[in-house]
């Protein structure tokens, strides 16, 4: 029984390591609020989105570009870590730091809230 426990246990705290913190709690995607005064067109990786509202975009290991068509605005969306992948690091969680990194949920752009106004 001592061994069933124990198996039990081992398998528990093995999954729980080996899964990636942000991956599962920040996912694969981010949403970015887009405020403006008057609709305006933006476009992100060569899709169009229209403003404002909230827009959902991939997390990748690079940074991104947001353009309002009407004024030729650029916006970096600048990449960083994210918080929570230091989670995985801290715990001695290799194998979900490597998974976040590999899913590429170990990334976030900011800022989350850009304004999109043409002036």
């Amino acid at each position: 029984m001592k061994r069933i426990v124990l198996l039990i246990s081992t398998a528990a705290v093995y999954s729980v390591l080996s899964t990636g913190c942000a991956t599962i709690l920040t996912g694969k995607t981010q949403k970015i609020n887009l405020t403006s005064s008057k609709p305006e067109t933006v476009e992100v990786d060569g899709i169009e989105y229209k403003a404002p509202g909230i827009i959902t975009l991939d997390k990748d290991d690079k940074d991104k570009v947001l353009t309002v068509k009407e004024c030729n605005k650029k916006v970096l969306l600048k990449k960083e870590i994210e918080p929570t992948f230091w989670v995985n690091i801290f715990l001695g969680g290799v194998f979900g730091s490597t998974t976040d990194y590999a899913s590429k949920s170990m990334w976030k752009y900011e800022p989350d809230n850009v304004d999109v106004d043409c002036k």
